[in-house]
């Protein structure tokens, strides 16, 4: 076990590198020692804590600090596990958490030990600094990263009473920049995409391997993959989207403004993408419902042509939209005689909760003066849509003021994941003056 350190809510990218050297790689998890660590350091803060589990090892740790009752109870959440470091070698070893050109490398930086060092740290403060104007909880997760069986959807499930009073939540992604045309926009999540699980299936002639299979299921499956590679689902413009377009061009001088504009013009969104470059590379999936096929499986003897090969299509929708509507979608790059199944998926909720938008704005402009908040519509999911199911609006919101170099969506799930020390201070001091204002809506 790492040394607890009295006074690391001071530090949070020292709290950060101590929870990148405990490999939390999710197959399989392995959360307990991550949670425990945590749990020392809020329990020499005084804090009381509690631990769920529904399977050991997977652990969830839920605390608490009680407010003087002047604002609503807020929650803070995060997840403690990681994707796997697979792939190329690191430039510095995934798991040691190592400090190097100003940053803290290791698998987890930004998603999302980065984030959770920031509210450990925040939290403690206010569990130092006496009652902040409102309860405070922090809930850390196991299992996110597989949909989290094992974390969120778990403690929803089987003890929401923890989350009785909670007005807002605070997790992830967000509150972070997007550079275009010389300003910066930090991004406050308000919204996410859902998440969808299709299953195709394509059908050819079996055989021998020795004999030449013509228009087999792999030939078939190969070109299945080839018009899903460059079809294009239909554009939506969703209202958080809308909103975030028309805040983002109003700041920007003509002709930009005007141009960020067509965005909102399904006939040239795609257009004015790709003239974008790398900014409309980010931008693209909150216009559509997306797919990407991710697992191949077909045949299992090098002598035997299968007769069926499967395809697993992650697929994200745009709030207001099902599975089913995506299925639909993409009927006409999958050609005949193929077979798509939902396995599993869910339909996000077309309510977006904005009260707290303007607070958490502001709290990030205070500190970078220069630049503007607007509202973002996550491509990916995250833990907040089991806490929707309870009736908890959740904000992406673990601020960081990366530099130009480091690209949030480039960075995380990616080889050389890292984040800059002075972000994660940047973050914990946000968060720290969050908990201390109170979560009040705007009236």
């Amino acid at each position: 076990m790492v040394p607890i350190d009295d006074g690391i809510q001071e530090k949070p990218a020292l709290l950060l590198q101590q929870l990148l050297r405990l490999d939390t790689s999710n197959p399989p998890g392995r959360e307990a020692g991550c949670a425990e660590y945590i749990q020392g350091l809020l329990t020499a803060a005084g804090v009381p804590t509690m631990r769920y589990e529904n399977e050991p090892g997977r652990t969830n740790l839920i605390a608490r600090i009680s407010g003087r009752g002047a604002a609503p109870t807020l929650l803070l959440y995060g997840h403690l596990d990681v994707v796997p470091a697979t792939g190329e070698e690191w430039t510095h070893p995934p798991f040691e958490g190592q400090i190097a050109d100003g940053c803290v490398w290791g698998r987890g930086a930004l998603d999302m030990k980065g984030g959770v060092a920031m509210m450990v740290a925040a939290f403690l403060r206010a569990a130092r600094q006496g009652p902040p104007p409102g309860d405070v909880v922090l809930a850390l997760f196991a299992d996110e990263e597989c949909g989290g069986v094992h974390g969120a959807r778990f403690v929803v499930d089987e003890h929401p009473e923890v989350f009785h009073d909670v007005r807002y939540a605070i997790g992830e992604f967000g509150g972070f920049p997007l550079r275009l045309r010389g300003r910066t926009f930090y991004l406050i999540q308000v919204a996410e995409k859902g998440p969808a699980v299709i299953e195709l299936v394509v059908r050819g002639p079996e055989g021998h391997g020795a004999r030449p299979m013509r228009g087999g299921a792999v030939a078939r499956a190969a070109g299945v993959l080839q018009r899903l590679d460059s079809f294009r689902t239909p554009v939506h413009i969703t209202p958080v989207t809308r909103r975030m377009i028309e805040t983002i061009a109003g700041h920007l001088a003509f002709p930009d403004g005007s141009v960020v504009r067509q965005l909102l013009n399904p006939a040239r969104t795609d257009r004015w993408l790709r003239r974008l470059g790398e900014v409309g590379r980010n931008l693209e999936p909150l216009f559509r419902n997306t797919v990407n096929a991710t697992v191949l499986r077909g045949g299992e003897r090098v002598n035997v042509v299968p007769g069926d090969v499967h395809i697993l299509l992650d697929g994200r929708l745009l709030p207001g939209f099902t599975p089913e509507d995506l299925v639909a979608e993409i009927a006409p790059a999958l050609g005949r005689d193929v077979d798509a199944t939902v396995v599993r998926g869910e339909a996000p909720g077309a309510h977006i909760d904005f009260g707290l938008f303007g607070l958490l704005g502001r709290l990030l402009v205070a500190r970078d003066p220069d630049a503007v908040a607007v509202p973002y519509l996550l491509p990916g999911s995250s833990d907040g849509r089991h806490l929707a199911r309870i009736g908890i609006p959740t904000y992406g919101y673990t601020p960081m003021n990366l530099p130009p170099g480091i690209s949030f969506f480039d960075t995380i799930h990616a080889r050389d994941e890292r984040v800059p020390v002075f972000a994660v201070e940047f973050g914990a001091d946000v968060l720290e003056s969050l908990i201390q204002t109170g979560a009040s809506p705007a009236p």
